[in-house]
């Protein structure tokens, strides 16, 4: 699968569900992962995070919001139950992507809701564990971005194998270029044609 993505926490006061949404963004295959302004102790955290997730993975751990620091065209991508968040279902996931669940009881901040270049939410009745909406996007982010079989109309799994994947040759715009060409200068056709400069 193309590009790459963190999951990081706002504010978080449980570490056990820091813990276990880090363990499951491991086993997605998460590039990095990150707190921000968060009470996050990793010798607690680690008691659910079994697959040593900050042992394996960068983490970042931010103090504050201004302190926040993402790789050049990574879009951060709110996960809040907020009216103007588009729903999971209908968002088209970016390549580079970091994504920032809030705390248990407040969400995110207004300050990193402003800071957001997506917000999304979750269609559900009412608001999921933090380590759960965590997997719920990661799970959406590997199925729609990731290449699997086509699910069939009919209840069970594919029918089909996925085809293998054809590499295009090279596109050439030559056509298209042409029209861009000037004629090189006398000179320069001259000395073409005589094989090179004179010394």
């Amino acid at each position: 699968m193309r590009g790459y993505f963190g999951i990081g926490v706002e504010g978080i006061s449980k570490p056990y569900n820091v813990g276990n949404l880090f363990r499951s963004a491991h086993a997605f295959n998460s590039n990095f992962v990150f707190t921000v302004a968060a009470n996050y102790e990793r010798k607690i955290g680690g008691r659910v995070d079994t697959s040593d997730t900050l042992g394996q993975l960068p983490f970042y751990e931010f103090p504050t919001l201004e302190a926040l620091i993402l790789p050049k065209r990574c879009a951060l991508v709110g996960i809040e139950l907020d009216d103007d968040a588009v729903e999971l279902p209908s968002f088209r996931h970016p390549l580079q992507a970091a994504y920032v669940l809030g705390s248990e009881r407040g969400g995110l901040s207004p300050e990193m809701t402003a800071r957001c270049d997506h917000l999304i939410r979750i269609p559900t009745r009412f608001s999921l564990n933090v380590g759960i909406a965590g997997v719920v996007v990661m799970y959406d982010r590997l199925v729609s971005r990731g290449r699997f079989p086509a699910r069939p109309v009919v209840p069970g799994g594919p029918t089909e194998a996925l085809p293998e994947h054809v590499h295009g040759g090279p596109v050439l715009r030559q056509e298209e270029m042409q029209r861009f060409r000037t004629d090189p200068p006398l000179a320069e056709v001259v000395e073409a044609e005589k094989g090179g400069p004179e010394d």
